[in-house]
């Protein structure tokens, strides 16, 4: 029962075209998804007793973040050590004065 409908939800994620207005259905699919793998997982694992097989969850899409926070705490040098972007700090406050993109 539930692999049938785990390989429906898929068939209809993979014949659902993927722009602004389908990403909340598309990830309301993938919520369910994941309910569905986690519940096949737990039945497994109480039927043995060895460790379930498990699922994956692949990353797709892209985000945009942004650091606030009080001066001096650090959010320049983990923007530096996330990206690997050059972003100007000293021993004072409000070194950062421009916005910084960077790119994981």
């Amino acid at each position: 029962e539930a692999e049938r409908r785990i390989a429906d939800i898929e068939a209809e994620m993979a014949r659902t075209q993927k722009n602004k207005a389908t990403m909340g259905h598309l990830c309301a699919l993938k919520a369910r998804l994941a309910s569905l793998k986690r519940t096949v997982v737990e039945q497994q694992t109480k039927k043995s007793t060895g460790p379930g097989d498990g699922f994956d969850v692949r990353a797709t899409g892209d985000a945009r973040v942004g650091f606030i926070g009080f001066p001096s705490v650090g959010k320049s040098t983990l923007l530096t050590c996330l990206t690997g972007v050059h972003s100007e700090a000293a021993d004072y406050e409000f070194t950062t004065l421009t916005c910084i993109p960077g790119v994981m």
